[in-house]
């Protein structure tokens, strides 16, 4: 695809979304400001973020350290872009992350919560995170559980160079978007919760993705990870992307 029709194509995706985001804010009584749209980059080349961020995105999640790294080259002349990382981190990663991320949205344990605090140099402002929820508890996801949430908040709280901003949740697939609407309200209610308990502002709910985000929107999500929606579908598990000929296939 060339640079012109990836840019077409992407100004294309964003329009709709932003349509969607509208209509969906509009269905219950919200404004399309209070949605932040997180165009997930993971696989994809840096001329499609470059495409991206010109179409006005600002705000762009990746799920691998090592993959942001090597693209992080090449796009450091987006001054207002903000990188969240929204992947699953290992604990050998998070200096790395921590260096490289402005927000650490998936925040999966008490474990890794504590090796972010200590990996932030001191006299840095502490960097924003999200609290990864696994809401479904039959499904074999990374999170931590609801209680733990509960057990576990205040000792993060008292971390000082963490800055917490709210929770995420990715609910099973389903067919049928509505089916979720039972897991994002369950996460704004949590967080409706842990407000009350701790007397702190969590302003973000970071929940809906490509398949999902109207109804999330419409159970109060502020933050939106779409990949397939704004950037089509990937094309390989890996980036950068191998060329096929040059590797003999």
């Amino acid at each position: 695809m060339s640079i012109s029709v990836l840019q077409e194509t992407i100004n294309a995706n964003f329009l709709r979304i932003n349509e969607c985001i509208e209509r969906s804010c509009a269905l219950v009584g919200r404004h399309a400001s209070e949605v932040t749209l997180i165009g997930v980059s993971k696989t994809h080349p840096v001329e499609a973020i470059k495409a991206a961020y010109k179409a006005g995105v600002r705000h762009f999640g990746e799920n691998r350290v090592n993959e942001f790294q090597e693209k992080s080259v090449f796009l450091n002349h987006e001054p207002h872009a903000v990188w969240h990382f929204i992947g699953h981190l290992q604990s050998n990663k998070t200096l790395k992350a921590v260096q490289l991320f402005n927000m650490i949205d998936s925040v999966h344990s008490l474990d890794i919560a504590l090796k972010i605090d200590r990996a932030v140099p001191e006299g840095d402002p502490p960097i924003p995170i999200l609290l990864e929820v696994r809401m479904d508890m039959s499904a074999n996801k990374t999170g931590f559980d609801i209680d733990a949430v509960h057990d576990g908040f205040e000792i993060m709280m008292n971390m000082p160079h963490l800055d917490i901003r709210g929770l995420m949740c990715i609910p099973p697939p389903f067919e049928d978007p509505d089916q979720a609407r039972v897991f994002f309200r369950g996460l704004r209610n949590l967080r409706d919760a842990l407000v009350r308990r701790c007397a702190i502002p969590l302003p973000t709910l970071s929940m809906g993705m490509s398949h999902d985000f109207e109804v999330a929107i419409q159970e109060g999500s502020t933050e939106v990870r779409l990949g397939t929606a704004l950037f089509g579908k990937r094309l390989d598990n890996h980036w950068p992307q191998r060329d096929a000929k040059a590797a003999g296939e």
